[in-house]
């Protein structure tokens, strides 16, 4: 008997996707991808303002690891994909705080360390704090804790470490702390009149400058000394020095007991500026301080807003909690202190405290494209030699 076999047609229902179906396809695909790349793996950053020059510029554009310490698992899921805080091109929040998820962080392959350049979420824009910094940041506004804005400094000071700075050095352990190679201070170049400030300092990479007028406390008009405040590396004011023109060059420094205003923390019985600067102690996870009337101020809006503890109130220079004063705390997570390279212009922990550990993105890994914000032309906006250069 012949048997024969049969075709039947396909029940499946396979069509051919149409063109606007495949487009679709791609590009949630793409989405997705790159959704789970820059939360997983690493994001591109760039740099908006001037506190980290002059190691990276304004106009830099970064790639930031999130593996070298851990990327972590969102907090606010509803949210726009591939956005941040708002929607491209508007203040329409991207976000919607209907769900809110604990945060985790991933296992990393080294822990932030001192000298590290980090990107981190800023802490200040919690809600209990955004306000009360408002002066130092006037742009704040309170977001969720990874959704908060993206501030990038050095760590200069690890969770445990006690921290100072004297005449604009920053000590840790009692030790003098290595400078970054391209960090800038602000100096006094004396040169008697005015000069060409194109040659004299923008061809010497010095891109904040101002005239000034040294007029020495006294009323005497002859000994009114004239010249700039320059923000620059130290290799480039010894070479400001060779022009005949400069008298001479100092550094600027705030003198010991001068109280500078808006510093951290907010309390009257430290007088601390912006290069005179501590003790303090930068907080540890499973370390246990006493709380004195000294260091209250210090550690109050850490015991407030970092730890998730409730009913905790700063007053007088004394910390309650749950009615009750504390004389001690244990803390819960580890802190770090940072600073921008450019230290005379930079609004960092000086100014508004510690960076808590989950509010830490990743480390900087190298600057992938540089564009000069300067208007000029296209070809000269591009600064070359800064392309896919190792961050250090």
């Amino acid at each position: 008997m012949e048997i024969k076999v049969l075709k039947q047609k396909s029940v499946s229902g396979n069509k051919k996707k149409s063109a606007i179906r495949e487009w679709l396809d791609s590009v949630v695909f793409a989405v997705v991808a790159a959704t789970l790349i820059r939360w997983l793996f690493f994001s591109a950053f760039v740099i908006p303002s001037s506190s980290m020059e002059n190691s990276l510029l304004v106009g830099d554009y970064l790639f930031v690891s999130r593996l070298h310490y851990g990327t972590t698992t969102p907090v606010t899921p509803l949210q726009v994909p591939l956005t941040h805080q708002t929607i491209w091109g508007t203040k329409i929040p991207s976000y919607l705080e209907w769900i809110k998820l604990p945060q985790f962080r991933l296992p990393g392959f080294t822990d932030v360390k001192r000298g590290d350049v980090v990107v981190f979420n800023l802490p200040v824009e919690h809600p209990d704090l955004y306000q009360k910094f408002s002066s130092v940041l006037p742009d704040l506004h309170p977001h969720p804790v990874d959704l908060r804005t993206n501030y990038i400094k050095r760590c200069v000071g690890q969770p445990g470490d006690n921290l100072q700075i004297k005449n604009g050095q920053v000590y840790v352990n009692g030790q003098a702390e290595e400078n970054p190679a391209r960090m800038q201070g602000e100096y006094f170049v004396s040169t008697g009149t005015a000069v060409n400030e194109l040659n004299v300092f923008k061809k010497n990479a010095v891109t904040e400058y101002a005239q000034f007028t040294e007029t020495f406390n006294d009323s005497i008009p002859g000994n009114d000394e004239f010249g700039y405040i320059v923000k620059t590396t130290s290799a480039i004011a010894e070479k400001l020095k060779a022009f005949d023109f400069v008298k001479r060059i100092e550094p600027v420094l705030m003198p010991a007991n001068l109280k500078e205003p808006y510093l951290f923390p907010a309390s009257e019985s430290l007088s601390w500026n912006k290069d005179q600067y501590g003790p303090l102690l930068v907080p540890k996870k499973d370390q246990t301080i006493q709380i004195t009337a000294q260091n209250a101020a210090i550690y109050a809006d850490v015991i407030k807003s970092y730890e998730g503890n409730e009913n905790v109130l700063f007053k007088d220079g004394l910390i309650t909690m749950e009615g009750k004063m504390l004389s001690e705390y244990t803390f819960k997570q580890d802190y770090y202190f940072m600073m921008g390279d450019n230290r005379h212009n930079s609004a960092d922990s000086r100014y508004w405290g510690f960076v808590p550990k989950d509010h830490i993105v990743g480390k900087a890994i190298f600057v992938w494209m540089s564009i000069d914000p300067d208007p000029m032309g296209f070809l000269t906006k591009i600064r070359w030699d800064r392309i896919f250069r190792v961050i250090d």
